[in-house]
């Protein structure tokens, strides 16, 4: 009896629902209804996956599903959704079962990104292992940069300084730059 218990509680159940999401958020101020949906489709998937207690936290809403619900913003979530509710033991993942082109997009692009990630950190990591005397000879150049770069930039402030006490030495000879009115004599 114990093997068809723990068969039963790692078996995978697979349903769509369209979740008819109008009717409770017209419930709520306008402020919150984009939070009444999401919290809908908890209720729902809780009642329809046969959840027990009606356990809200043992559904987890997938990301684009909850992108979708907030797109238009807190004011204007949708009237119904389209869901696929995954049950594997007695935590339920819900999932937009159909995506939109953005977010088919999106999801790609950011698949790609953690895939690029994962290679670049592997790469980085025989880099390491195989380099460390490069990695000295090429600190070592650093540091010759540096100090090259540290003594041109001492010259211009060297020479900035100059200049600045060049230009506020007293001159020699005071002539006006213009020329003083003179009142007309009559």
């Amino acid at each position: 009896m114990a093997d068809k218990k723990t068969e039963i509680q790692t078996e995978k159940i697979e349903r769509e629902y369209i979740i008819p999401l109008r009717k409770e958020w017209m419930k709520v101020p306008r402020y919150k209804k984009a939070k009444k949906a999401v919290k809908a489709i908890r209720e729902f998937l809780a009642r329809h996956m046969k959840i027990r207690d009606r356990d809200l936290k043992k559904i987890k809403i997938d990301r684009y599903l909850n992108e979708e619900i907030w797109f238009r913003g807190i004011k204007n979530p949708p009237a119904k959704i389209k869901v696929k509710a995954i049950k594997e033991g007695e935590i339920v993942r819900a999932e937009l079962s159909e995506m939109p082109e953005k977010l088919k997009f999106k999801k790609l692009r950011e698949e790609r990104k953690a895939e690029e990630f994962a290679k670049g950190k592997a790469k980085k990591t025989e880099e390491k292992h195989e380099h460390k005397e490069e990695e000295k000879t090429e600190e070592a150049k650093k540091e010759e940069g540096e100090k090259k770069s540290s003594v041109v930039e001492e010259s211009r402030q060297m020479e900035k300084a100059a200049a600045k006490k060049t230009k506020h030495q007293t001159k020699q000879s005071k002539q006006p730059k213009h020329q003083r009115r003179v009142a007309l004599e009559k």
